[in-house]
């Protein structure tokens, strides 16, 4: 499995400017660390050879927040879900658009 952590530095609100570039380089280093260390165990074998995505980004109180991007077993999510969440990492909830009418 390739795993793949993107840090997304535009957020829903816009921090001071000396601020956000202090946690913008935290967050590409929460990023790097998340896939290299905590879900490296995800690239071993015994997972199927698809991808994960993983976007991490910052809520309005400073935490550090992700979502799976992509279709992923229910196994993956679950480690991902267990590794975030040992990290203090909150789920990234969005809205979902019903298009269907």
């Amino acid at each position: 499995m390739t795993v793949t952590v993107l840090a997304i530095p535009e957020t829903d609100f816009v921090p001071a400017k000396h601020l956000a570039k202090i946690m913008n380089e935290r967050l590409k280093r929460a990023a790097k660390e998340l896939a290299e260390v905590h879900l490296k165990a995800l690239t071993g074998s015994g997972f199927s050879k698809d991808d994960l995505v993983i976007y991490i980004s910052y809520n309005p109180k400073f935490k550090i927040r992700y979502r799976i991007v992509n279709d992923v077993p229910a196994d993956v999510e679950y480690f991902v879900a267990a590794c975030c969440g040992r990290l203090g990492y909150m789920l990234w909830r969005t809205n979902l658009i019903n298009t269907d009418q």
